[in-house]
């Protein structure tokens, strides 16, 4: 019964993994503390699949083991930041992504390739991206093909995969083989967090290997992260810092934040919410 979850009629639904973690993390959340047998029960799975459920969301920050279960207290991330829904992201800071993805876009010559991830300031990238544009675009987001497609001359192509309602973001076997075919000039990736020890960080599990292959195959790497996420930990580690060319804010990020980063040696782009930017240290 490993990996299925029993319904009331008796019959049983597969539950991923990464979904089942995910559950776990939500149990965490409403309760203070919870039983991994009780978990086992609920899943359907042994006992000993529950354990490394939750021995990877200890590693992940999100949950802290004790005696016969886990509890939220004492974790690194809380257990509530999950990630909002798309709809409520996609206006949210929206003056500080647009201001991300101009300078992001600066950083584009005519011809490159560029690899675009998914996420809200992303999709501000690639509407930024410079008249002159002429270039290539591979990307796993159904909202970066819609506005790099309204332009004339750019080769653009999407990797396919199984697609994540909301952020309309395609990921899986798929995706990855997709992106393992290409090699780009830069890559620019979405971030659920991005933490000076940590590294970068994501909500969806599933989603992690394709940003590690896009990371793989890209001369330069640039994560954007408005600076709300400046700091934070998301459910999932997709690398460390050493493994970004730079990492792209926008100027409300606070400068004891900014200089933990330039301590580890990470280029800080920030972008004023006018038409100026700079980089800090």
């Amino acid at each position: 019964m490993n990996g299925h979850q029993p319904t009331a009629s008796g019959s049983e639904v597969r539950v991923l993994p990464e979904e089942r973690r995910l559950q776990i993390v939500e149990q965490v959340r409403a309760r203070p503390l919870v039983r991994a047998d009780e978990l086992a029960r609920r899943f359907g799975v042994s006992i000993e699949t529950v354990r490394r459920d939750l021995d990877a969301l200890q590693r992940d920050g999100v949950l802290r083991r004790v005696y016969g279960g886990a509890t939220g207290i004492g974790a690194r991330v809380a257990p509530h930041t999950l990630e909002a829904p798309f709809d409520q992201r996609q206006e949210l800071y929206l003056e500080r992504k647009r201001a991300i993805g101009r300078l992001a876009a600066s950083l584009v010559g005519p011809t490159d390739t560029l690899l675009l991830d998914i996420g809200t300031t992303v999709a501000e990238l690639a509407r930024a991206l410079p008249d002159d544009y002429r270039g290539r675009v591979l990307t796993n987001s159904l909202p970066v093909v819609a506005e790099v497609c309204r332009r004339q001359g750019v080769e653009v192509d999407l990797s396919g995969g199984r697609v994540r309602g909301g952020d309309l973001a395609c990921s899986g076997a798929h995706a990855e083989a997709f992106f393992a075919e290409w090699y780009a000039d830069k890559a620019f990736l979405g971030s659920g967090g991005v933490h000076a020890e940590v590294g970068l960080t994501d909500y969806h599990p599933d989603e992690v290997a394709t940003r590690r292959v896009m990371l793989a195959h890209a001369a330069e790497q640039y994560v954007l992260a408005d600076s709300s996420k400046l700091g934070q930990v998301a459910l999932r580690k997709v690398c460390d810092l050493d493994q970004l060319t730079a990492v792209i804010t926008d100027d409300l990020v606070e400068p004891a934040v900014a200089g933990q980063f330039e301590d580890k040696g990470v280029r800080v782009l920030v972008a004023a919410t006018g038409d100026a930017w700079r980089e800090t240290g």
